[in-house]
């Protein structure tokens, strides 16, 4: 039997399911006690209930919830504006991660958190190896970093929007293919993680010439580029090798542990 492992983008879930909670009392000018353990009880049972729900739409062998490390990943060591502005997690929601992972353990979903890496190279790693073993892996989260590992074996959900994103979303998103997305958001830049792109090099440019030329190493090389195009990325190109690096999902992540540990119904290959 073909193993399908789902891999469930935690804090991706969580913080989305918290941010409903907390709407309603978003006009008040400090949250108190008793109403932070009520948004946190909430969002807990929400969040649990969703995986539920997950286990029954994709029917997996094996899943996991994937979190982030506790500690800056490394992309903040090479980039410290890396995510810069964003809203930072509350410290009430913080606190109650471990027994949010005790809910998902009580209905038979492991958790699984980094000591340095971000979880969308944990989950990069887990899903190119499981795809290496001919084994199927669905990515639930509304990431749209997560669209560049697309494939036969691999694929994207957007629970709360119950679809796929598939090659054809990226296609009517983007107007690049899902292997070119990397190559893409270095030109034009990530603005929710805060990553430059290229100086005057947009969507649609992006787009011309990854269609003409297949790659950003393609690109880099050619000797027939519009001089003002050449220009830009002759002065840039120390940034660019940093947003690539920025950008790049690591899927090398020594990970110590089975397929099997996680599975649900049934036992698979181990995964080296």
């Amino acid at each position: 039997m073909q193993a399908h492992l789902i891999l469930i983008d935690a804090m991706n879930l969580i913080r989305r399911i918290y941010a409903v909670q907390e709407r309603p009392f978003l006009l008040l000018d400090e949250l108190s006690e008793k109403t932070k353990q009520q948004i946190i009880h909430n969002t807990k049972v929400a969040a649990t209930s969703a995986i539920a729900k997950m286990l029954k739409e994709l029917n997996p062998t094996h899943a996991l919830a994937v979190f982030d490390s506790k500690l800056p990943c490394w992309r903040y060591q090479l980039y410290p504006d890396y995510k810069k502005g964003r809203k930072q997690m509350p410290e009430h929601l913080a606190n109650s991660l471990a027994d949010i992972q005790d809910s998902f353990l009580e209905i038979g979903i492991d958790s699984l958190e980094s000591e340095q890496d971000e979880a969308d190279d944990l989950i990069a790693t887990l899903a190119i190896k499981v795809a290496l073993h001919g084994q199927q892996t669905t990515i639930v989260s509304t990431d749209k970093g997560f669209l560049s590992l697309l494939s036969p074996h691999v694929q994207v959900y957007d629970y709360f929007k119950k679809s796929y994103l598939d090659e054809a979303y990226v296609q009517k998103k983007f107007d690049v293919k899902s292997s070119q997305l990397t190559d893409f958001w270095t030109l034009t830049g990530d603005t929710t993680n805060k990553i430059p792109g290229v100086t005057g090099i947009g969507p649609v440019t992006a787009s011309e010439l990854l269609k003409q030329y297949g790659s950003l190493t393609a690109i880099l090389a050619a000797t027939d580029l519009k001089k003002t195009i050449a220009n830009k990325f002759k002065d840039m190109e120390l940034q660019i090798q940093l947003s690539q690096q920025l950008l790049t999902l690591k899927k090398d992540i020594p990970l110590g542990f089975n397929l099997k540990d996680i599975r649900i119904h049934v036992e698979s290959e181990h995964i080296n």
